[in-house]
Formats: C-alpha cells, sequence, structure tokens
C-alpha cells in the first residue's frame, strides 16, 4: 500500500525539527449536497528546520517518530513570505 501525501501550509515552526501543517479539505455533503470545507493540523518532522511559516510542502507518512509525529515533510513546493 502506497504511503499517504498531503500537501498544507506550515502554520507554526517553533519546534525544533518540527513543524505544524494544516491540511485544508474540501468535500461535499453526502446529503445535503453543499461543499464544506475543512482543516487538520499534522506535525510533522522536518530533519533540517528549513521550513518556515507560510510554506506550502508536502507531507508523506511515516512510522512514528514521536508520541504525535507520524509525518515527514517531503518538499517544500512553495516558500512563504518571509517578514
Amino acid at each position: 500500500m502506497p504511503k499517504k501525501i498531503l500537501k498544507g501550509t506550515v502554520v507554526s515552526d517553533k519546534m525544533d525539527k518540527t513543524v505544524v501543517v494544516s491540511v485544508e479539505r474540501v468535500f461535499q455533503h453526502p446529503l445535503y449536497k453543499k461543499t464544506i470545507k475543512t482543516r487538520k493540523k499534522y506535525k510533522a518532522h522536518d530533519e533540517e528546520n528549513i521550513c518556515q511559516l507560510g510554506d506550502m510542502v508536502e507531507i508523506i507518512e511515516s512510522s512514528p517518530i514521536s508520541k504525535t509525529k507520524r509525518w515527514k515533510v517531503l518538499r517544500i513546493v512553495k516558500e512563504g513570505d518571509t517578514q
């Protein structure tokens, strides 16, 4: 079974070697047919501390790294605005 790959935005980079990535999902309600947006935050392992706030990144599933980390940063898709 292939590993899942998600795309999201870095919302926190304050932890060492860890970033929090917010992934947005859009789907249609099965009964009412309304389009719904949901967000979920994932903690991802960033070995070189290269990700910054606002970056668009791809994360990939991995074996558990810590109590809450089960994802690794695969690559930076688009760099955010650095201020």
